[in-house]
């Protein structure tokens, strides 16, 4: 069986889509610096890069927090999750 040329490159543009962003999304709940903790914690930040992306949840709604392949991003959303904060994966860009 022959697949089409379209359909094949159809196929590559969705595999090569990305890069993916964790995204935290601000909430009513978690303490400035239990953010900034988790942040230095799960992924290692810096005190610094940690309290920035902070601020940015803080004072702009959300941060993206981590970007690569879409897995990975899932991986650190249910991280976050976990800590009980608010995140979503999306696609780049967006």
């Amino acid at each position: 069986m022959t697949i089409p040329l379209e359909e094949v490159r159809l196929d590559e543009s969705i595999a090569m889509s990305g890069p993916w962003q964790a995204v935290v999304w601000n909430d009513p709940v978690n303490l400035m610096s239990y953010v900034t903790h988790v942040f230095r914690t799960y992924f290692g930040y810096s005190r610094e890069n940690a309290e920035r992306l902070m601020l940015a949840v803080h004072h702009v709604g959300h941060a993206v927090v981590a970007e690569g392949a879409r897995e990975q991003m899932e991986l650190h959303v249910q991280a976050m999750h976990d800590y009980g904060l608010w995140a979503t994966v999306r696609e780049g860009g967006a």
